[in-house]
């Protein structure tokens, strides 16, 4: 994140994770440490937020078992300005009750960077686990997909619609001929 950002995430501390959000940065970080997510170790968090994750949520330190996680990293590093963009749109839409909501956005935002649905880069075990955690953190964001979008392109369609240096591929979802591939259940 830009360094404004980081310091926004900082506020965060430990002892200020929600039990909600304890267990989802908990199932995320175990679920990166088995290499079922799109996500480097820390999840994208700068180093210190990372160790303070780690703390918070318990399990092994972060390791770079694989190599994976430097080529994970360098990815965060190449698409920063992208990942800034995803993490402002969530940020902007955060309940506003629980800090650690900047830390699922940070997390968030460097899953979306994966190739594959969000609640796998992520790696939890259903979209509707997804939505659980994006229900508790972004609610106003939530209950504008109303169309049953997957998140990613949701996310992006919502950039693309508030002007966020995103390029729109269609002038409307509807005309689109990816259509089918955006909305309808995740398999």
């Amino acid at each position: 994140m830009r360094r404004r950002d980081t310091a926004a995430v900082c506020e965060a501390g430990p002892a200020q994770c929600s039990p909600a959000n304890a267990a989802f940065l908990a199932e995320i970080a175990a679920a990166q440490r088995q290499g079922l997510t799109a996500l480097p170790g820390g999840l994208g968090l700068d180093a210190a937020l990372a160790q303070t994750l780690q703390q918070q949520v318990g399990g092994d330190p972060w390791t770079d078992r694989t190599g994976v996680d430097r080529l994970r990293s360098e990815l965060l590093v190449m698409r920063q300005d992208e990942r800034d963009n995803l993490f402002g749109l969530l940020r902007d839409h955060r309940r506003g009750t629980d800090p650690s909501e900047l830390w699922i956005a940070v997390v968030v935002a460097s899953a979306c960077l994966g190739s594959r649905h969000l609640w796998r880069d992520l790696g939890l075990a259903s979209r509707d686990r997804l939505r659980e955690l994006l229900s508790h953190n972004f609610p106003s964001l939530v209950a504008r997909n109303t169309r049953d979008m997957r998140w990613k392109r949701f996310f992006y369609h919502e950039l693309c619609e508030r002007g966020g240096g995103i390029a729109c591929l269609a002038p409307s979802c509807d005309q689109c001929s990816s259509r089918p591939e955006c909305f309808g259940p995740e398999t």
